[in-house]
C-alpha cells in the first residue's frame, strides 16, 4: 500500500472511530466512593495494623521519625494480605531512574511449599529493600558497566498502591534507588534529602517568630500537566511521532490557534469520555486531580491536581503521565507529553505551582490580608527573592531538555530568563520597605460588572502574568518553565535546596541583629528584608517576559539568558551549586557530576535519534512523494508541448528547486552527524546544537514546502490539519 493510500485509509477509520471502552458508569459507583480504593494509605493502615505499629508509621511520615525496622514485617504482612484480597498476584518496587521515567521490577508472592504447592510470602525485608540490576540505568560514571548491584529503598512517606490490569493486579511500593556504595541513581533519593535541608532552616526561622512545637515544614506542589491527543491512526503512520514523540516535519495548516477558539472550550465528546475514565483511574490511586480543560493549541488538554507534599506530588505526577498514556490507548489515540509535538503552535508545559508549610503554622506564602504588616511572610517571601536571583541559572538548568528548548521563549513559554513577578500588591509592599518601612497595602476590590442580575465579583489586588516563569500567584509561587515531560523531582529538589540556603542565611541574620530578643524582632526584619531587596531585587520584573525590550532590560540587570540546554547544564558544575547541594546534604559532588552526564547524554541521544529519523524519513517518504509529483508535472508539459500547447512550469520549476534543496540538506544532515567530537559529552552537545539542529531546520524546511504544493493525494504523511482537528 502506497503512503498516500494508507494516509487516506487512516483519515477514514479516524472519522469512522468506534468507541473500544465500555462506557463508564459514575451511578453505580460514586467517584467520592472510589478515592484512594487502589491505596495503602492511612485508613487501610489503621484499620489493618496493630495501634503501636500504625502511630509509629505515622510518626515517621509526619514528623519525619526514624523508621523502625521491627515494624517491616507487620506492616508487609498487613499489606501483602490487602494486596491479595484486591487480585494482587505480585509486588513491584517503583522508582524513578535519571532518565525521569517510571521502572519497576515485578515478583511473586508465590512460593513453592515443597509438597507441589504455593504459599504466599512478603516479609519485613522483602518490603523495606529490593535489589534490581543498577548497571542498566544511566549513571553518569557512578557505577561501571560490570558493577550491577543496586538496591531500592521503600519511601514510607509515599504509600503503596495497586496497579490494575485487566487479567490481574500488581502491589507497587513507592522506593528510593542507590549504588551499592549508597549514591543516590535517582530522582527520589534527592528530593527526600531536600526537603529535610529544607524543614530544618525553616524551622529555624519559625523559631526567631517565637513559635514553639513546631510541626515538620514541607514543600507542596500541584502540578498542571498538559498534552495532547492525537487518533492511533495517525500516530502509527508517522515515523517520527512514534518514535521521536514529536513532528519533525509538516506545514501549517490553514488554521491554527488564531482564532483562540480552542482554549476552554466544549471538549469533544471522544475527548470528554477519555478524560472521564482517565480521572476515575486516577481517584483510586488517591490523586487529587480538580481541573480539566481544553488548551490554547487544537488537540491539546490539560489536567491538574490540588497541593499535596513534593515527595507524594512527584510519584503522583509518574503515574498520572503513565495513565494518561495507558487510558488514550482504550479510545485510540495517543496522548503526547512531548514539550513541542507540532510546530509553530503552543507546546505543552507542566506549571508547578509550590508552597512550604505545616500543620501548626499553616503556608508559610500565604500573606494574608495586610501582608504589608505580616513579619513572617515577608521573611519566607524575601527568602525566595533572594534564592530565585542567586540561582536563576541553576533553576534553568533543572528544566534543560532536547524537548524543552523547542518550548522555551516561544510564545507561550516564559522565556529562558528566571525572574520573579509580584504582582501589585507585593511589588508595592516591597517598594515601601526599600523606601524605609511598608505601612500600608492595596486592599481588594469589588469588581463592576454592570449587568444587575450578575454578582459584585471581589477583585484581586493584582492581576497575574503568564510570561513570568516564577510568578507569584495570591498564596503560591508557579514555576512555569517545566515541561510537560519531564518529572517535577528535579525543580523541586532545586527549589528545596536554594530555599534552605535562603532560610539559612535568614536565620543567622536575623540571629545576628537580636531577632530572638521580640522588642528587635521588627526592626531586624525590616533591616533584612532591605537588604535583601537591596541586592536581589533586580530579579523582580512584573512585566511582558516575551518582549526584546525585556532581553535587553535582562541583561542590564546581569541576570542570565541562558537558552539551550547546552548553555545552562554546565551551570551544575558551577563551583556555587557544587558547594550548596554538597553543605546540604542534598546531592555530593559526584552525584552532582553524574546528573550532568546523565542529562547530557540524554541530549545527545534525543538530537541523534531524531536527526536520524528524519533522514529515513526524508529520503524514504518524503523524496519519493515529491519525485513522483515531479515526474507527473514533467510528464504533463511533454504532453501538451506535443500537441502545441504553452504550459506555464513555474511550479514544476519550483519543485525541482525543492527536491534539489531536499537532497542537499539531507547530505548537509548526514555529514553533520557523522562528525565526530572526539572531546567530552559537553563537546559533542554543543555540535549537534550549532550544527545538526540547524541542518535538521533546512530539511524540515524543503519538505514543508514541498508539502504546500505536492498534490494532496500523493502525499504521504498525516498533516498537521488532520491530526490536529479530526477527533
Amino acid at each position: 500500500m502506497s503512503g498516500s493510500a494508507a494516509r487516506l485509509q487512516a483519515i477514514e477509520a479516524v472519522t469512522n472511530y468506534q468507541p473500544i471502552s465500555e462506557p463508564l458508569s459514575f451511578s453505580k459507583v460514586p467517584a467520592n466512593e472510589i478515592f484512594g480504593t487502589n491505596v495503602f494509605g492511612r485508613a487501610a493502615m489503621k484499620a489493618r495494623l496493630p495501634k503501636p505499629v500504625y502511630q509509629s508509621l505515622i510518626a515517621t511520615i509526619n514528623h519525619g521519625a526514624a523508621l523502625d525496622p521491627s515494624i517491616a514485617d507487620t506492616v508487609a504482612s498487613a499489606m501483602k494480605e490487602w494486596a491479595i484480597e484486591k487480585g494482587a498476584t505480585h509486588y513491584a518496587h517503583v522508582f524513578y531512574p535519571l532518565t525521569g521515567t517510571t521502572a519497576e521490577k515485578h515478583d511473586s508472592f508465590l512460593s513453592p511449599d515443597g509438597e507441589g504447592g504455593a504459599i504466599a510470602e512478603f516479609a519485613g525485608k522483602t518490603l523495606i529493600q529490593g535489589e534490581p540490576d543498577a548497571s542498566s540505568f544511566p549513571n553518569g560514571g557512578i557505577r561501571a558497566t560490570f558493577e550491577a548491584r543496586g538496591y531500592t529503598a521503600w519511601d514510607v512517606t509515599s504509600p503503596a498502591y495497586i496497579l490494575e490490569n485487566p487479567n490481574g493486579t500488581t502491589l507497587c511500593i513507592p522506593t528510593a534507588f542507590v549504588s551499592w556504595t549508597g549514591e543516590a541513581l535517582d530522582k527520589k533519593t534527592p528530593l527526600l534529602r531536600s526537603s529535610q535541608a529544607m524543614n530544618k532552616h525553616a524551622q529555624r526561622v519559625l523559631k526567631i517568630f517565637g513559635h514553639k512545637d513546631i510541626a515538620t515544614v514541607y514543600s507542596f506542589a500541584g502540578a498542571e500537566q498538559e498534552y495532547f491527543l492525537v487518533d492511533r491512526h495517525f500516530y502509527f503512520s508517522r515515523l517520527d511521532l512514534l518514535g521521536c514523540g514529536r513532528t519533525l516535519f509538516g506545514a501549517a495548516p490553514p488554521k491554527g490557534q488564531e482564532f483562540e477558539d480552542h482554549y476552554f472550550g466544549a471538549i469533544p465528546e471522544r475527548v470528554l469520555a477519555f478524560m472521564l475514565e482517565t480521572e476515575r483511574e486516577l481517584f483510586k490511586l488517591g490523586i487529587p486531580v480538580k481541573t480539566r480543560h481544553n488548551e490554547v493549541a487544537p488537540g491539546q488538554f490539560e489536567v491538574a491536581p490540588v497541593f499535596e507534599s513534593s515527595n507524594l506530588a512527584t510519584d503522583h505526577q509518574q503515574l498520572i503521565m503513565v495513565t494518561l498514556k495507558k487510558v488514550a490507548e482504550r479510545y485510540g489515540m495517543a496522548c503526547l507529553l512531548h514539550e513541542k509535538p507540532f510546530a509553530g503552535v503552543n507546546g505543552s508545559g507542566k506549571h508547578v505551582n509550590f508552597s512550604i508549610g505545616n500543620t501548626t503554622q499553616g503556608n508559610l506564602l500565604d500573606p494574608g490580608d495586610t501582608p504589608h504588616a505580616n513579619a513572617q511572610f515577608l521573611v519566607f517571601c524575601a527568602a525566595v527573592i533572594r534564592a530565585v536571583h542567586k540561582h536563576g541559572g541553576l533553576l534553568r538548568a533543572v528544566v534543560a531538555s532536547a524537548a524543552n528548548d523547542h518550548r522555551l521563549g516561544a510564545n507561550e513559554a516564559p522565556p529562558a530568563i528566571i525572574s520573579i513577578f509580584l504582582g501589585e500588591q507585593l511589588a508595592d509592599v516591597f517598594e515601601q520597605i526599600a523606601k524605609g518601612g511598608a505601612t500600608t497595602s492595596k486592599v481588594k476590590g469589588k469588581l463592576e460588572i454592570g449587568v444587575d442580575t450578575l454578582p459584585h465579583l471581589p477583585k484581586d489586588a493584582g492581576d497575574r502574568n503568564r510570561t513570568s516563569p516564577f510568578a507569584f500567584t495570591g498564596n503560591r509561587f508557579e514555576f512555569r518553565a517545566v515541561g510537560s515531560s519531564q518529572s517535577i523531582a528535579g525543580p523541586m529538589v532545586a527549589i528545596n535546596t536554594i530555599l534552605a540556603e535562603s532560610l539559612d542565611y535568614v536565620a543567622t541574620e536575623l540571629e545576628k541583629l537580636g531577632a530572638g530578643d521580640p522588642a528587635k524582632l521588627n526592626a531586624a526584619v525590616q533591616k533584612l528584608v532591605a537588604d535583601i531587596l537591596e541586592k536581589h531585587g533586580s530579579v523582580i520584573f512584573n512585566g511582558d517576559g516575551y518582549s526584546e525590550a525585556w532581553h535587553r532590560e535582562a541583561e542590564k540587570r546581569g541576570l542570565p539568558n541562558l537558552r539551550t540546554s547546552v548553555d545552562a547544564l554546565p551551570v551544575l558544575e558551577s563551583p556555587d551549586v557544587v558547594a550548596m547541594f554538597d553543605k546540604y546534604s542534598v546531592l555530593s559532588s559526584r552525584e552532582l557530576q553524574s546528573r550532568m552526564e546523565v542529562y547530557l547524554e540524554q541530549y545527545c541521544l534525543t538530537i541523534g535519534l531524531e536527526a536520524r529519523t528524519a533522514i529515513e524519513m526524508a529520503k524514504t517518504v518524503v523524496f519519493p512523494a515529491a519525485v513522483r509529483y515531479q515526474g507527473q508535472l514533467a510528464q504533463t508539459c511533454a504532453n501538451l508541448k506535443a500537441i502545441g500547447y504553452t504550459f506555464d512550469t513555474d511550479t514544476l520549476d519550483k519543485v525541482t528547486a525543492l527536491v534539489k534543496q531536499l537532497q542537499d540538506g539531507i547530505a548537509n544532515l548526514e555529514k553533520s552527524l557523522a562528525h565526530k567530537n572526539g572531546g567530552s559529552k559537553l563537546g559533542h552537545a554543543k555540535d549537534l546544537c550549532d550544527s545538526v539542529l540547524p541542518a535538521m531546520a533546512a530539511v524540515r524546511a524543503a519538505a514543508d514546502d514541498l508539502e504546500s504544493i505536492v498534490a494532496d493525494d500523493l502525499w504521504p504523511l498525516a498533516t498537521y490539519q488532520e491530526m490536529l482537528f479530526i477527533k
